[in-house]
Protein backbone atom coordinates (compact mmCIF):
# COMPACT_ATOMS: atom_id res chain seq x y z
CA UNK A 1 0.00 0.00 0.00
CA UNK A 2 1.29 3.55 -1.12
CA UNK A 3 2.04 5.97 1.89
CA UNK A 4 -0.81 8.16 0.30
CA UNK A 5 -2.92 5.26 0.94
CA UNK A 6 -1.78 4.99 4.40
CA UNK A 7 -2.42 8.19 5.30
CA UNK A 8 -5.74 8.12 3.77
CA UNK A 9 -6.36 5.00 6.22
CA UNK A 10 -5.11 7.04 9.04
CA UNK A 11 -7.72 9.86 8.11
CA UNK A 12 -10.47 7.61 7.98
CA UNK A 13 -10.06 6.29 11.26
CA UNK A 14 -9.58 9.62 12.89
CA UNK A 15 -13.13 10.53 11.47
CA UNK A 16 -14.12 7.50 13.37
CA UNK A 17 -12.38 8.43 16.37
CA UNK A 18 -14.52 11.91 15.88
CA UNK A 19 -17.78 9.82 15.64
CA UNK A 20 -17.09 7.38 18.63
CA UNK A 21 -16.60 10.55 21.48
CA UNK A 22 -19.52 12.16 20.24
CA UNK A 23 -21.70 9.16 20.43
CA UNK A 24 -20.33 8.48 23.65
CA UNK A 25 -20.70 12.11 25.04
CA UNK A 26 -24.60 12.19 23.47
CA UNK A 27 -25.09 8.38 25.24
CA UNK A 28 -23.73 8.97 28.68
CA UNK A 29 -25.83 12.26 28.97
CA UNK A 30 -28.76 10.68 28.36
CA UNK A 31 -27.67 7.55 30.29
CA UNK A 32 -27.16 10.25 33.26
CA UNK A 33 -30.79 11.97 32.67
CA UNK A 34 -32.68 9.04 31.94
CA UNK A 35 -31.26 7.01 34.97
CA UNK A 36 -29.97 4.40 32.51
CA UNK A 37 -27.70 2.67 34.18
CA UNK A 38 -26.94 -0.35 31.73
CA UNK A 39 -26.58 2.28 28.92
CA UNK A 40 -24.21 4.02 31.00
CA UNK A 41 -22.18 0.77 31.27
CA UNK A 42 -22.09 0.09 28.24
CA UNK A 43 -20.22 3.95 27.48
CA UNK A 44 -17.77 2.99 30.05
CA UNK A 45 -17.11 -0.20 28.52
CA UNK A 46 -17.16 1.28 25.33
CA UNK A 47 -14.23 3.72 26.32
CA UNK A 48 -11.51 0.68 25.58
CA UNK A 49 -12.64 0.70 21.74
CA UNK A 50 -11.52 4.20 22.19
CA UNK A 51 -8.57 3.65 23.49
CA UNK A 52 -7.21 0.82 21.05
CA UNK A 53 -7.98 2.55 17.83
CA UNK A 54 -6.31 5.60 19.13
CA UNK A 55 -3.13 3.41 20.01
CA UNK A 56 -4.05 2.07 16.46
CA UNK A 57 -3.77 5.02 14.65
CA UNK A 58 -0.91 6.59 16.85
CA UNK A 59 1.18 3.24 15.59
CA UNK A 60 0.09 3.95 11.67
CA UNK A 61 1.32 7.66 11.77
CA UNK A 62 4.83 6.83 13.73
CA UNK A 63 5.36 3.93 10.86
CA UNK A 64 4.56 6.27 7.85
CA UNK A 65 6.11 9.22 9.64
CA UNK A 66 9.49 6.79 9.52
CA UNK A 67 9.01 6.78 5.78
CA UNK A 68 7.74 10.40 4.61
CA UNK A 69 10.43 12.31 2.90
CA UNK A 70 9.12 15.37 4.92
CA UNK A 71 7.67 18.49 3.51
CA UNK A 72 3.33 18.41 3.71
CA UNK A 73 3.57 14.27 4.22
CA UNK A 74 5.45 14.87 7.39
CA UNK A 75 3.95 17.82 8.59
CA UNK A 76 -0.06 16.12 8.22
CA UNK A 77 1.50 12.72 10.26
CA UNK A 78 2.25 15.42 12.80
CA UNK A 79 -0.53 17.11 12.75
CA UNK A 80 -2.88 14.06 13.24
CA UNK A 81 -0.30 13.11 15.97
CA UNK A 82 -1.74 16.32 18.11
CA UNK A 83 -5.01 15.41 17.19
CA UNK A 84 -5.34 12.28 18.88
CA UNK A 85 -4.79 13.14 22.36
CA UNK A 86 -7.31 15.80 22.36
CA UNK A 87 -9.57 12.99 20.94
CA UNK A 88 -9.12 9.88 23.99
CA UNK A 89 -9.17 12.77 26.54
CA UNK A 90 -12.39 13.36 25.23
CA UNK A 91 -13.60 10.35 25.15
CA UNK A 92 -12.02 9.99 28.70
CA UNK A 93 -14.54 13.27 29.81
CA UNK A 94 -17.64 11.30 28.26
CA UNK A 95 -16.44 7.71 30.08
CA UNK A 96 -16.41 10.23 33.44
CA UNK A 97 -20.16 11.59 32.43
CA UNK A 98 -20.74 7.57 32.18
CA UNK A 99 -19.72 6.46 35.43
CA UNK A 100 -21.89 9.32 36.84
CA UNK A 101 -24.96 7.62 35.50
CA UNK A 102 -24.25 4.16 36.53
CA UNK A 103 -23.80 5.51 40.32
CA UNK A 104 -27.61 6.95 39.19
CA UNK A 105 -26.56 10.79 39.96
CA UNK A 106 -29.19 12.47 37.53
CA UNK A 107 -32.01 11.20 39.52
CA UNK A 108 -30.58 13.05 42.90
CA UNK A 109 -29.76 16.26 40.70
CA UNK A 110 -31.81 19.26 41.13
CA UNK A 111 -34.09 20.27 37.90
CA UNK A 112 -32.50 23.30 37.43
CA UNK A 113 -29.14 21.17 37.02
CA UNK A 114 -30.28 19.01 34.94
CA UNK A 115 -31.48 21.09 32.12
CA UNK A 116 -28.42 23.08 32.60
CA UNK A 117 -26.44 20.10 32.06
CA UNK A 118 -28.93 19.22 29.26
CA UNK A 119 -28.32 22.43 27.56
CA UNK A 120 -24.64 21.77 28.00
CA UNK A 121 -24.46 18.59 25.92
CA UNK A 122 -26.14 20.28 23.25
CA UNK A 123 -23.60 23.07 23.06
CA UNK A 124 -20.95 20.20 23.57
CA UNK A 125 -22.28 18.03 20.45
CA UNK A 126 -22.62 20.84 18.36
CA UNK A 127 -19.22 22.14 18.58
CA UNK A 128 -18.34 18.23 18.04
CA UNK A 129 -20.06 18.03 15.17
CA UNK A 130 -18.50 21.26 13.56
CA UNK A 131 -14.78 20.50 14.60
CA UNK A 132 -15.57 16.72 12.79
CA UNK A 133 -16.87 18.29 10.14
CA UNK A 134 -13.67 21.21 10.13
CA UNK A 135 -11.36 17.82 10.04
CA UNK A 136 -13.44 16.31 7.01
CA UNK A 137 -13.26 19.50 5.01
CA UNK A 138 -9.79 20.85 6.37
CA UNK A 139 -11.81 23.75 7.41
CA UNK A 140 -11.25 26.81 9.60
CA UNK A 141 -13.98 26.75 12.65
CA UNK A 142 -11.82 28.27 15.63
CA UNK A 143 -13.56 31.22 15.99
CA UNK A 144 -16.97 30.18 15.34
CA UNK A 145 -16.32 27.53 18.27
CA UNK A 146 -14.91 29.87 20.64
CA UNK A 147 -17.62 31.68 20.53
CA UNK A 148 -19.80 28.27 21.71
CA UNK A 149 -17.38 27.75 24.06
CA UNK A 150 -18.24 30.60 26.15
CA UNK A 151 -21.88 29.82 26.25
CA UNK A 152 -20.23 26.70 28.05
CA UNK A 153 -18.11 28.39 30.27
CA UNK A 154 -21.41 30.80 30.88
CA UNK A 155 -23.39 27.34 31.66
CA UNK A 156 -20.71 26.16 33.56
CA UNK A 157 -21.13 29.76 35.73
CA UNK A 158 -24.41 28.89 35.90
CA UNK A 159 -24.34 25.17 37.45
CA UNK A 160 -21.85 26.40 39.72
CA UNK A 161 -24.56 29.08 40.99
CA UNK A 162 -27.14 26.41 41.34
CA UNK A 163 -24.75 24.01 43.79
CA UNK A 164 -24.15 27.58 45.86
CA UNK A 165 -28.13 27.73 46.34
CA UNK A 166 -27.32 24.34 48.14
CA UNK A 167 -30.44 23.48 46.56
CA UNK A 168 -28.68 19.27 46.44
CA UNK A 169 -27.03 17.06 49.16
CA UNK A 170 -23.00 17.82 49.50
CA UNK A 171 -22.39 14.72 48.09
CA UNK A 172 -24.53 15.37 45.17
CA UNK A 173 -23.20 18.67 44.54
CA UNK A 174 -19.65 17.99 44.62
CA UNK A 175 -20.16 15.27 41.93
CA UNK A 176 -22.06 17.94 39.82
CA UNK A 177 -19.45 19.95 40.00
CA UNK A 178 -17.27 17.60 38.56
CA UNK A 179 -20.20 17.22 35.97
CA UNK A 180 -19.71 20.72 35.21
CA UNK A 181 -15.50 20.47 34.88
CA UNK A 182 -16.25 17.18 32.48
CA UNK A 183 -18.45 19.81 29.96
CA UNK A 184 -16.26 22.73 30.42
CA UNK A 185 -13.44 20.38 29.39
CA UNK A 186 -15.04 18.60 26.51
CA UNK A 187 -16.12 22.31 25.02
CA UNK A 188 -11.62 23.36 25.76
CA UNK A 189 -11.28 19.69 23.14
CA UNK A 190 -13.25 20.87 20.81
CA UNK A 191 -11.71 24.78 20.11
CA UNK A 192 -8.28 23.42 20.55
CA UNK A 193 -9.12 20.95 17.97
CA UNK A 194 -10.70 23.11 15.50
CA UNK A 195 -7.22 25.32 16.15
CA UNK A 196 -5.14 21.91 15.15
CA UNK A 197 -7.16 20.95 12.21
CA UNK A 198 -6.17 24.48 10.73
CA UNK A 199 -2.61 23.81 11.17
CA UNK A 200 -3.40 20.86 9.18
CA UNK A 201 -5.10 22.74 6.41
CA UNK A 202 -2.40 25.22 6.10
CA UNK A 203 0.02 21.86 5.58
CA UNK A 204 -2.12 20.33 2.76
Amino acid sequence: MEQSDEIGLIDRKVTQLFALVSEALAQATHALLDGNTELARQVVEGDQAVDDLTSEVEMLVWQQIDLAPGGPELRQLVGMLLILPELERSADLAEHVAQRAVDSLGAEMSPLSRGIVQRMTEVALEMWRTAADAYGERSCQSEGLAEDDVEIDILHDRLMGEIATEAMPTPVASQVTLLARFYERLGDHAVNLARRIELLQSNS
